[in-house]
């Protein structure tokens, strides 16, 4: 998705937000050494690519709604046609003016020496610090230049704003063409999924797994992983975040995946967990069964004017009653609530917001308090219970057990849209799929 009317519009309504005594210095975070001279991949910061849609590094945008000319200012990479046969064509200068919106566009070079005077005079800079030390550093020295100028009428900004005061709300609530991309991305996440589920046997590797995903990702027209790819089998399902993914899979084990496409920049997030040898036993059926049921339970009460938190206080409930029928906990249910015991089996949030990043930005309290779902909000739902290998506090037939089932949610006028539902998650559909020949 490449419509510049559509990035017109998004940073017109965020300079209306900052105002006309405000100014906007949104940058890309510099690119990283991989090893030698190799350098890891890059991704666009998400503010520029909300605001922008340009995907080059070493770029910055400044908004300045007040000014008379010169609105919106880009600093970009010019041609080279020598580097550009290494490394790829650039937009250049030209590009930044005739194809992304800007009102003048000059080299990177330069942003040191023309920042001060950009940013001169406004009440407020709007400016995320403590994301790159070198882009701090300019600010500040910009700062301090304007402040020797005082007397010559040219002075720094009063204060300094976070975006999250105004860009990131802007970024919170999906606009048609981002619900579009969460769904494309849903769909090929849902489509990877249930390929893992049928290669999964075991004798297979976690790695397998991983690169059948990553594949159909890009098979798809996705650009990738929005993460890195989760698979953990038998114990490494008890790992929230285990990417190491180089185990066998063994005869009896459930297998997590955790992996979400990325889509015109858009990310998924689905997690499913499955029996490899196509049948749960009865321990792991209990155990899925709770997490299901109260994971759809949670997925039915995420609507306008809910919280997060309070999806999250239904699952600590549903799950903590679950662990003392199971015997994961003894004693009441208020008291293992009130004392956290229910924390070592189910220790991480229930949800957060989606979408161009995998942990999308917006607040999740407003006033002090949990903020409403509104239309257009985009959340995840994954209660998981993970029962260590070494816990000899529960019954053993547990132990070792992991199981998270994580679908997206739009949340809509009249309730919500799972973004996710494609993907199979009722325990039946699961062992048919595992039990298929591939």
């Amino acid at each position: 998705m490449f419509d510049p009317a559509v990035f017109a519009a998004r940073r017109d309504a965020y300079m209306q937000a900052i105002g006309p005594a405000g100014v906007a210095v949104v940058r890309s975070l510099p690119e990283r050494l991989r090893n030698g001279d190799a350098m890891h991949p890059f991704r666009q910061h998400s503010d520029v690519l909300y605001l922008t849609g340009f995907v080059e590094p070493d770029t910055t945008l400044i908004l300045r709604p007040g000014a008379e000319t010169e609105r919106v200012v880009m600093f970009v990479r010019p041609r080279d046609p020598e580097l550009e046969v290494w490394d790829g064509k650039r937009a250049g200068l030209e590009g930044a003016k005739e194809r992304y919106g800007a009102d003048a566009a000059y080299p990177a070079v330069e942003l040191g020496g023309k920042l001060a005077e950009l940013i001169a005079n406004t009440e407020e800079l709007h400016y995320a610090v403590g994301l790159d030390d070198a882009m701090d550093a300019m600010v500040m020295h910009a700062i301090a230049r304007l402040r020797k100028l005082e007397k010559k009428g040219r002075r720094p900004p009063r204060a300094i704003v976070d975006p999250r005061a105004h860009l990131h709300e802007l970024r919170l609530k999906k606009r048609p063409e981002e619900l579009h991309a969460l769904r494309k991305a849903a769909a090929i996440t849902a489509e990877a999924h249930t390929a893992a589920m049928r290669l999964g046997k075991p004798g297979a590797f976690e790695h397998e797994l991983e690169a059948v995903i990553n594949y159909t990702f890009r098979k798809a027209g996705g650009s990738g992983p929005g993460y890195a790819t989760i698979v953990g089998a038998g114990e490494n399902a008890t790992i929230l975040h285990y990417i190491e993914n180089r185990c066998a899979i063994a005869d009896g084990d459930l297998v997590l995946v955790d992996a979400g496409c990325e889509y015109d920049h858009y990310t998924a997030d689905i997690t499913r967990t499955w029996p490899a040898n196509g049948r749960f036993s009865a321990p792991q059926k209990k155990v899925y069964d709770l997490v299901l049921a109260t994971q759809k339970s949670a997925v039915a009460l995420a609507k306008p004017g809910a919280t997060i938190d309070e999806l999250h206080q239904h699952c600590v409930r549903a799950l903590t009653e679950g662990m003392l029928s199971l015997g994961l906990l003894t004693g009441s249910l208020e008291d293992r609530i009130t004392d956290l015991s229910y924390k070592k089996f189910f220790m991480h949030g229930t949800s957060h917001w989606l979408g161009l990043d995998v942990h999308d930005v917006g607040a999740y309290t407003v006033g002090g308090k949990a903020r409403p779902l509104e239309p257009g909000m985009v959340l995840t739902v994954e209660p998981g219970l993970y029962i260590a290998a070494d816990a000899t506090d529960v019954p053993p037939e547990y132990r070792g057990i992991g199981v998270r089932i994580e679908d997206d949610v739009a949340i809509t006028a009249d309730g919500n849209e799972v973004l996710t539902a494609a993907c199979p998650k009722e325990l039946e559909e699961l062992e048919a799929i595992c039990r298929a020949q591939v």
